[in-house]
């Protein structure tokens, strides 16, 4: 008889050599060129023009995505951080410094970063304030390229007041938002998830189906992905990657996957004049 005849395949498993398995998680080659070369092609923004009004904007033309949130949120810093470029929007230690819309071009004028002034600024004078909030509503109603938001939260105080309202009105006018829980590096590791999570089903009780990842200007936690959300909404491609010669080389790690989280969808009545009339009592830092 065949020594190995009648060995049941069990036993032949439990007989075979060992392989170590990997459970890495195996990120999708496509994605990671397109989101490191996203990056790449952010870091070429660069000041177009400021407006103080909707119509003194660039011509509304285009795609364009804008930054906004809470005064203190991190604005600047976030779009500092994804351009690479230390000053490209001035971050202020005096909250409500931005009063103007600022444009930002990537390489074509008509693919546009935006940055829009912090909502809920206290130290604004206010009868300035009602002006910049009509200004605010009128871009936002009106303008014709803005494809979506990036609304900035800190990750300590998410959810406030002027964020729901947002996110609210957002959805009527079916624009896409890609929430950026800022400032993750002030929370552990743990912490800083349980926060994500909390927030995402948040959005699900909202019936809101939002995009949603941990950031940090500080540590460059969330880049790749953030750029990867951009570029996107902003019709980028790597065709045009390949004609402005932007390399692939020196690739960052690959995109997290995991860190871009949905909730669900459904119909929700908005009012964008609560966004911009009278300011709520919010937490300060």
């Amino acid at each position: 008889m065949h020594p190995n005849r009648g060995k049941s395949k069990n036993s032949k498993a439990a007989n075979a050599p060992k392989q170590k398995i990997s459970y890495e998680k195996k990120v999708d080659p496509a994605i990671t060129e397109y989101s490191v070369r996203a990056l790449n092609w952010l870091r070429k923004a660069e000041f177009l023009m400021s407006a103080p009004k909707l119509n003194l904007c660039v011509e509304d033309t285009g795609y364009e995505v804008a930054f906004a949130g809470r005064s203190n949120a991190g604005k600047s810093s976030a779009i500092n951080a994804l351009t690479n470029q230390k000053q490209l929007a001035r971050a202020s230690k005096k909250p409500g410094r931005t009063q103007m819309i600022n444009f930002f071009s990537l390489g074509n004028p008509d693919q546009r970063l935006v940055d829009l002034p912090g909502y809920g600024y206290a130290a604004v004078p206010e009868a300035m304030k009602i002006v910049w909030q009509k200004e605010l509503e009128n871009y936002l109603i009106h303008r014709e390229s803005l494809q979506g938001l990036v609304l900035l939260m800190d990750i300590r105080h998410p959810l406030q007041h002027f964020d729901v309202m947002m996110l609210e009105w957002a959805y009527s006018r079916k624009l896409f938002v890609h929430v950026l829980l800022t400032k993750s590096d002030k929370l552990n590791r743990g912490p800083a998830s349980k926060a994500l999570q909390e927030v995402k089903a948040q959005l699900k009780k909202m019936k809101l189906q939002f995009s949603i990842q941990l950031f940090s200007s500080l540590n460059k936690q969330g880049l790749e992905e953030l750029a990867s959300v951009m570029a996107g909404r902003l019709n980028f491609t790597l065709e045009q990657a390949d004609t402005m010669n932007i390399s692939s080389e020196n690739l960052l790690e690959g995109i997290d996957l995991d860190s871009i989280e949905l909730a669900n969808d459904e119909d929700i009545e908005d009012d964008i004049s609560s966004i911009v009339t009278d300011e709520a009592e919010l937490p300060k830092e």
